[in-house]
């Protein structure tokens, strides 16, 4: 086992990362901007080094001084979190380089499951469903037409190397497909420095499906079932739950039996979440690999017992799945985690600032992560998720009414949040009869407003 880690992260999840050490029995080294020199993370880790100026690109994303910290203070391991450097195939290189372990995917399998349409080939060949389309990056817009008509319209094109939404654009007619590539090249060239495209069937109204999993050093494979993640906005994740409600058992164990084959196959290692789209009858698509642990974690490690992030660590370090999980994965409840951002919740404009009074919610079922406290700054550098609100019950009513609970015990004042958000989210009918799909907060903002409106 390893006997100090270097966190390459901030936050919430640098502090997640911590408490799992913190477990293990490992000392930890804590990296930080100068704009977090107050974080907890700074205050709970062994050691601490200030690697750059508050801006990502100048500190948590700089390489050099990343592995400078891990140097001087002789650490064995990196964890990278989630953002910032945790899919930086370079930087996982970099690691091999320098003999340190990177707590990760390989940077070859970094690096093929970046590049989305070679992850798409590399789950067909060992049978993980895909959407028809394309068979590789696209040379131009004539073979993008050849496979929009042979696949049928609406079609989208993706950015290969992309994330987020961008470089994406859902194309419905022949007519539009030349400046929708054009555009989605350009922003995917931006974005990413690679322009390559491709091009798949377009689900309307999809549901959002993935599953998390982990694998050692030694062949091993596991599953730990799946997580809805549906409820998003502009492709960001407000809300995530696990199970998910509609996934048909016939369909989980279907999908369960691929990926341990895939993913042997490829000699994957460490986490990894593997997203997929649901159409409406059901049946799942793969649409790419988080080669990380995910923030939403939190809900499989409720539903399964299993901590995700101590095993990772494990992992590294050589351990082999089967002696720790000590058995078969079990599945108990349900759980529902809100991302809470510190944002205007009607608007969605970024919120930083002092946060002059918190209340943390607790009780039965009731976890939270965060690194906000009271008279704690939020930054405006980074990403606006401050907290993460995780509810279990023995089924998901029991879980839609401790969230419920615990969303109106979570009080923080200085900031808006997106706490008002929440609460109405899960009081909407829609949500609690599980009615949702990639678009339900587009929906349900606009039923929202005009019941504003008429009021």
């Amino acid at each position: 086992m390893f006997k100090k880690i270097l966190v390459a992260n901030r936050g919430e999840i640098a502090l997640r990362v911590i408490c799992a050490a913190k477990d293990l029995g490992i000392r930890t080294v804590a990296v930080y901007s100068e704009a977090d020199r107050y974080s907890l993370h700074v205050r709970f880790a062994d050691e601490a080094v200030c690697i750059g100026p508050a801006k990502s690109a100048l500190s948590y994303l700089n390489i050099p001084a990343v592995i400078s910290a891990a140097e001087i203070t002789n650490v064995e391991a990196i964890h990278p979190g989630y953002g910032f450097l945790s899919e930086n195939a370079d930087f996982a290189e970099v690691c091999r380089a320098c003999e340190i372990a990177f707590i990760g995917p390989t940077p070859e399998l970094t690096r093929m499951m970046g590049l989305k349409q070679q992850a798409r080939t590399a789950m067909k060949e060992h049978g993980v469903p895909i959407l028809p389309g394309s068979e590789g990056i696209l040379t131009g817009v004539e073979e993008a037409l050849e496979v929009a008509a042979k696949i049928g319209y609406p079609v989208i094109l993706k950015a290969s190397a992309g994330g987020g939404g961008r470089g994406m654009r859902v194309v419905r007619t022949p007519e539009e497909l030349p400046n929708m590539f054009n555009q989605a090249q350009q922003e995917a060239g931006g974005a990413f420095s690679c322009p390559d495209l491709y091009c798949e069937k377009f689900i309307e109204r999809p549901r959002h499906i993935e599953f998390q999993l982990m694998a050692d050093h030694h062949g091993n494979v596991e599953i730990f079932g799946e997580r809805e993640c549906s409820v998003q906005r502009r492709h960001q994740k407000l809300i995530e739950e696990a199970p998910s409600p509609v996934l048909l058992p016939e369909v989980r164990e279907r999908t369960v039996a691929a990926l341990k084959k895939a993913f042997a196959a490829i000699g994957y290692r460490n986490a990894g979440t593997v997203e997929f789209l649901m159409d409406t009858d059901g049946s799942l698509y793969f649409i790419e690999v988080n080669a990380r642990i995910q923030v939403e974690h939190p809900v499989t490690e409720a539903i399964t017992g299993v901590d995700l992030v101590k095993t990772q660590i494990r992992v590294a370090a050589g351990e082999k799945l089967p002696d720790i999980l000590g058995g078969p994965i079990t599945f108990r409840g349900h759980a529902i985690e809100c991302r809470i951002n510190a944002e205007h919740p009607e608007t969605f404009a970024p919120s930083p600032g002092r946060i002059q009074a918190l209340n943390l919610p607790g009780g039965i079922g009731i976890r939270v992560d965060t690194a906000a406290y009271q008279e704690g700054v939020i930054p405006p550098y980074y990403d606006s998720l401050i907290a993460k609100l995780i509810a279990y019950g023995q089924d998901r009513n029991e879980a839609i009414a401790r969230m419920q609970r615990a969303l109106g015990l979570f009080v923080v004042e200085g900031i808006h949040t997106s706490i008002p958000l929440h609460q109405r989210i899960l009081a909407d009918p829609a949500f609690i009869n599980a009615e949702i799909d990639t678009h339900y907060i587009q929906r349900f903002l606009e039923k929202t407003k005009k019941v504003v409106f008429e009021e």
